[in-house]
């Protein structure tokens, strides 16, 4: 049985996938059953083709894929809802979420004694190998998403999370949804949890985003968040009877 379930969303990342796959393999197999779940995103490279040569001979590694891009959170979606395992991580399929973080993120909800409240962990990345540009853009919009929302989450867009899968489909689904997982897991009552994580420089290819694009759509989405927050009413169901209740003189 499947103990627990890695998603690893790609788009055009034929030259990270063999080291990021190798490295999941060695970073999960000392901590139990596992699966893999690759979710090729449209890609026009040879990522489907090599993610599916390497699954030859790791029967713990599947492939989905879309026909046209649909997004990383698409992906992410497409994973989860595909995966075996209760316990579901996320990490980016361009080797910037080292794997040899899985374990740390994944350690609180594996755990013998897990709060049942934790629904999600996620990752912050630490000193981060990406351009100025970039992490000045991200500084911003983290810091406008947590004053929205309060999440207190200080690096929503880190790809390495980990949530238990049930509750993961219960939230509401919309593109762009795997930046706001720590203000949606909260929303529905769960605890989250933060750490630290290290972050590398990308080994091939190039980035599926611009800081503009980010910045256009972020917009929009952290209305919608905003209003999905404000709008959510927790009512907990206490059962009265069942189907196969006794009655008087029965």
């Amino acid at each position: 049985m499947v103990q627990f379930t890695i998603v690893t969303p790609m788009r055009n990342e034929a030259g990270n996938i063999a080291a990021l796959v190798a490295g999941i393999e060695a970073a999960c197999a000392p901590l139990g059953p596992f699966e893999l779940v690759i979710v090729n995103d449209g890609s026009d490279d040879d990522t489907e083709a090599r993610a599916v040569a390497l699954g030859r001979t790791r029967p713990w590694l599947r492939v989905l894929g879309h026909p046209q891009a649909g997004g990383q959170s698409a992906a992410v979606h497409s994973g989860v809802n595909a995966a075996r395992g209760a316990i579901v991580a996320t990490l980016d399929g361009d080797g910037q979420n080292p794997p040899s973080e899985l374990p740390k993120i994944l350690a609180p909800l594996l755990a013998p004694t897990a709060d049942p409240r934790l629904g999600l962990v996620a990752g912050q990345r630490v000193g981060r190998r990406d351009t100025l540009s970039k992490r000045l853009a991200s500084r911003m919009a983290n810091a406008i998403r947590a004053a929205a929302l309060g999440d207190s989450t200080r690096d929503t867009g880190c790809g390495l999370k980990a949530f238990r899968r049930d509750a993961y489909l219960a939230l509401p689904f919309f593109n762009h949804q795997h930046r706001y997982l720590p203000a949606l897991f909260a929303r529905d009552g769960w605890r989250v949890a933060h750490v630290d994580v290290a972050h590398a420089p990308r080994g091939a290819g190039r980035s599926n985003y611009t800081n503009l694009g980010r910045a256009l759509v972020g917009i929009a989405d952290l209305a919608g968040v905003a209003w999905l927050i404000k709008r959510r009413k927790r009512v907990r169901a206490v059962e009265i009877a069942s189907g196969g209740a006794r009655r008087d003189g029965d």
